[in-house]
């Protein structure tokens, strides 16, 4: 590292880098992090390995007391990434956001080269956290959506969807792109753009909830497709919540969502997702919403998620599972799948991880012969130690469908070469 910043603690970044088309790695991009906007000296350099990724960089941070509450200081450092591939389109990230004792990733997608010449690198300009920057208040809605009106109510159970349709902007603003977004990758980002990673993790399990719920409802009930528009949901904390193309997550964060992601709050005898409208509880109050800064205090005092979430919403509400998670071959077997284990569910995984291993060779190729012996237990760590899991080499929940996710895009991709 040539230059140290001036203050007091440390948060680590780590960057992984794909092909835009699929979950195929880049190898050897090269990667340049600076300390400010400009493009001078760089702070840090390096290159990615065959899985795409860079090492854990340490970055100097703010005291985390800053994150503790409100604070006129940012609580977050803020660095620059230029990368360039060899064949791809270069990018310009301003904005990533680094918190003291946490790991910060940046997943970035790369575009190939359509002309003989590269063109100039596109800049991205991430915005600050909401609970630091300024940001529109939430128009209050009921939340619960009436089911007698004519096609309101188009599903008739919740799902959880394999992809969301992001609207860049307020409802209204044609001119703003859609993008699709895989819904855990929807969720991190917008938990990673307005809670803040060093919080407690009961209060970021309430508030990652909330926003499932939230999304899960937009996504039930159809709520701007049957207003005309051709997607789930907006990047407007007015309307929705606050969703940043390109926005880094906390890899705290991602693991919890990992865990939690076909969970939702819910009203006896009533089948959609509870609208779980918030605020961050100081700019703004929001009487019988979930207060951020609220929760924080609350989880801090030992409050479990689930008396975070009942605190606000009433004693009634309680956290349901989704009946289905599109987008997978098939679901979670029910239990954990581990050394002992056999039958078709360990054959399933074991062929899942060998289709994945072309693209991440460190993933050592295994037996399809259903038995979950230590060659798949150590392929199921290695898969685990990639994409930012727990490595237990057991497939839990969370790797489970964290495998089948990748396996669904380098699939995908196979079949269209």
């Amino acid at each position: 590292m040539n230059e140290e910043l001036l203050l007091p603690s440390t948060g680590t970044l780590q960057i992984n880098i794909t092909s835009f088309l699929g979950e195929r790695p880049i190898a050897n991009a090269s990667i340049k992090l600076y300390p400010s906007p400009e493009l001078t000296q760089p702070l840090y350099e390096t290159q990615t390995d065959q899985n795409g990724q860079s090492p854990e960089i340490t970055l100097s941070t703010p005291n985390e007391e800053y994150s503790e509450e409100p604070s006129v200081n940012r609580p977050y450092a803020e660095y620059t990434l230029f990368i360039s591939a060899f064949g791809f389109e270069d990018i310009n990230i301003v904005g990533i956001k680094v918190f003291p004792n946490e790991t910060s990733i940046q997943n970035i997608s790369l575009m190939p080269e359509n002309e003989q010449q590269k063109p100039s690198a596109e800049v991205f300009i991430l915005p600050e956290n909401t609970l630091y920057g300024d940001f529109p208040e939430k128009i209050p809605e009921a939340e619960i959506k009436p089911v007698s009106e004519t096609g309101e109510i188009v599903l008739s159970r919740v799902v959880v969807p394999e992809y969301i349709i992001v609207h860049d902007g307020p409802p209204s603003n044609n001119s703003a792109k859609n993008y699709y977004v895989k819904y855990k990758d929807y969720i991190k980002n917008v938990a990673s753009s307005e809670i803040y990673a060093t919080w407690s993790e009961a209060t970021i399990i309430a508030n990652v909830l909330a926003i499932q719920s939230f999304t899960l409802n937009r996504v039930y009930t159809e709520w701007y497709r049957n207003k005309g528009y051709d997607f789930n949901i907006t990047s407007s904390t007015a309307y929705d919540q606050c969703w940043v193309y390109n926005q880094n997550i906390y890899q705290n964060i991602s693991q919890i969502v990992d865990t939690l992601f076909d969970q939702y709050i819910a009203r006896p005898n009533v089948t959609q997702p509870l609208l779980t409208q918030y605020c961050d509880g100081k700019r703004v109050t929001c009487p019988n919403w979930l207060s951020q800064w609220g929760s924080k205090a609350l989880g801090d005092e030992g409050y479990s998620a689930s008396e975070i979430l009942k605190y606000y919403y009433g004693d009634s509400v309680y956290i349901a599972t989704a009946d289905e998670i599109s987008g997978i071959p098939s679901s979670w077997p029910g239990s954990n799948l581990s050394v002992g284990s056999s039958g078709n569910k360990v054959a399933q995984l074991q062929r899942q991880l060998n289709v994945i291993a072309k693209n991440y060779p460190l993933i050592p190729k295994i037996s399809e012969d259903g038995i979950y012996g230590e060659k798949t237990a150590n392929a199921v760590k290695t898969f685990q130690k990639i994409f930012k899991l727990p490595q237990t080499g057991i497939t839990d929940f969370a790797t489970w469908y964290k495998i089948s996710e990748i396996y669904v895009g380098v699939s995908r991709i196979a079949e269209l070469n």
